[in-house]
């Protein structure tokens, strides 16, 4: 599978020209859309119902936590879940605490995740992707083509794969393309873990670190002493870090 690293959060189908890129690899490919969630899918048959229905599920879990916790949807700053809070929110405001941010810098990735696991009991493969965050439980790691901006010289010459994962989440984060909140200037930050909803956070986190070519390399060692990632790949302008599980096949 072909995908940029850009996330889009303007709404159903806006400016997911990306969509255009991807291949399953013989995988069927369908899509599920309820209200802001736009999903992509691959999996080994058309499962449109069952991910229809699995984003109904995820979506209601959130929406009905957020509208009794005034300042959820807003937050920031990590928020603790309440004990019983459902699992999609639980793993939000984990991911936030170990990044820093609030619980909806990882919402992307907890759909994608959610409804993945809620397809892998009728297909053994499977991909989802929202708005730049992936989710992907495949016989063999997927391929994924860098989008850094028009401008970058990255875009169309870099493509990715994570190495030796076969199960997981690759998440991205921009400054500078597309519609997601980041206080940084990075044109692309992907992060590479078995939990997509870390990914999530971690991409967003480290997107805020990104203001200037140098904080690129100092971002990426940063990640290599946390070890809580498989992997990160950051691209700003000319310069492009890369530490972990993320094998580039083809560099620049």
């Amino acid at each position: 599978m072909r995908k940029p690293v850009a996330k889009n959060k303007g709404g159903v189908g806006a400016d997911r020209f990306y969509r255009s890129w991807a291949t399953g690899k013989g995988l069927c490919a369908f899509a599920a859309s309820v209200a802001e969630t736009d999903l992509q899918i691959f999996a080994e048959r058309d499962l449109s119902a069952e991910a229809d229905a699995a984003v109904r599920r995820v979506r209601r879990d959130i929406e009905l936590y957020a509208a009794a916790h005034a300042g959820f949807v807003e937050s920031l700053e990590p928020l603790a879940a309440d004990a019983g809070a459902p699992g999609p929110v639980q793993r939000m405001c984990e991911a936030g605490a170990a990044y820093g941010v609030g619980p909806m810098a990882a919402v992307a990735g907890a759909v994608a995740e959610w409804v993945g696991l809620a397809l892998l009991g009728r297909t053994r493969q499977v991909i989802v992707e929202n708005g730049g965050d992936v989710f992907f439980a495949t016989d063999e790691p997927p391929v994924f083509g860098l989008y850094a901006g028009e401008a970058s010289p990255f875009t169309g010459r870099v493509r990715f794969a994570p190495r030796e994962m076969t199960r997981g989440g690759v998440c991205t984060s921009s400054g500078t393309v597309g519609h997601s909140l980041s206080f940084g200037g990075a044109d692309a930050v992907v992060a590479v873990s078995g939990d997509t909803v870390q990914a999530d956070a971690a991409a967003t986190a480290i997107g805020n670190t990104i203001r200037s070519a140098r904080d690129v390399q100092a971002a990426a060692e940063a990640e290599q002493e946390r070890r809580r990632l498989d992997g990160v790949l950051i691209a700003l302008d000319d310069a492009l870090g890369v530490w972990g599980a993320i094998e580039i096949l083809e560099g620049v």
